[in-house]
């Protein structure tokens, strides 16, 4: 499956920003799908994931309550609504795919397939 992500970009601390992820070649209803985020230097971090169906999520404590992961397997797309913008989460965002979230295999915790990345800056 190719994913495209897109939606970055230079907002202030306190914005919002929806980060979509569009899937070819293959509908994304057969993966589970998650986003990550990486800083220059530093190691890829989880951001979230959710289910097949959508019917489970799951959020690293630094975005919980803040972000929103949804997914439409209608139209192939994945979403990550990023509320309340911290100048911590500068960062190149990745969507990810995969037939298994797994919490303890890190660090991709069971992501197999990866886009290329859209740059959100957050200015404080």
């Amino acid at each position: 499956v190719q994913l495209q992500a897109s939606g970055g970009g230079l907002v202030q601390a306190g914005d919002s920003l929806r980060l979509s992820c569009a899937a070819s070649e293959r509908t994304i209803s057969n993966y589970v799908m998650g986003w990550f985020r990486q800083i220059p230097g530093e190691d890829r971090e989880f951001v979230a994931a959710i289910s097949k169906t959508g019917a489970t999520t799951y959020y690293a404590d630094s975005v919980k309550g803040r972000f929103t992961i949804s997914r439409d397997n209608a139209k192939d797309t994945v979403y990550l609504q990023m509320n309340s913008l911290k100048s911590e989460d500068t960062a190149v965002y990745y969507c990810a795919a995969g037939y298994a979230y797994n919490s303890g295999y890190l660090p991709n915790r069971g992501m197999i397939y990866w886009g290329k990345g859209t740059q959100v800056t957050v200015s404080s």
